[in-house]
């Protein structure tokens, strides 16, 4: 009885596997948005924001970090180069945590580096599992069999 309950439940779950992949880029998608936005639409803001906390280059820094994410924000949702744009996302974020939120310790409530580890965490995810099956990247593979 457990054993075909188990089996059941196995089959059942399996054929939803996909589905945390792309919740997984949904949640990044919609995390990155604004931040994203705000960067790419003020970069002198942004480099402006970058100088005020001793950041090196911030220009340059803050077009790559808006670039990077607002390109990842695009990617992500099409679950298009996904493996590609996950690390140096995961890069920014390091940055983050290390520039912005490493003095405030770990708890999000006090602007620490709670989501920016969590976003690394998804990120990996989706470096080491792909897109899943519900992205242009399953369908370029899927092609090109």
């Amino acid at each position: 009885m457990i054993t075909k309950l188990y089996s059941f439940y196995k089959q059942l779950f399996s054929s939803m596997k996909d589905l945390p992949l792309l919740f997984i880029r949904a949640v990044l998608v919609y995390g990155f948005y604004s931040p994203a936005l705000y960067k790419v639409s003020d970069f002198s803001g942004t480099a402006e924001w970058f100088a005020s906390m001793g950041m090196p280059l911030p220009t340059l820094n803050a077009y790559l970090a808006g670039i990077t994410e607002f390109s990842g924000v695009i990617l992500l949702t099409l679950g298009l180069g996904t493996r590609i744009i996950a690390f140096p996302m995961i890069i920014t974020m390091l940055v983050a945590i290390f520039t912005v939120h490493i003095d405030h310790g770990f708890s999000a409530a006090n602007n620490g580096f709670e989501i920016p580890f969590y976003y690394i965490i998804f990120l990996f995810t989706l470096m080491v599992y792909g897109p899943g099956r519900l992205s242009v990247d399953h369908l370029i593979s899927k092609r090109r069999k």
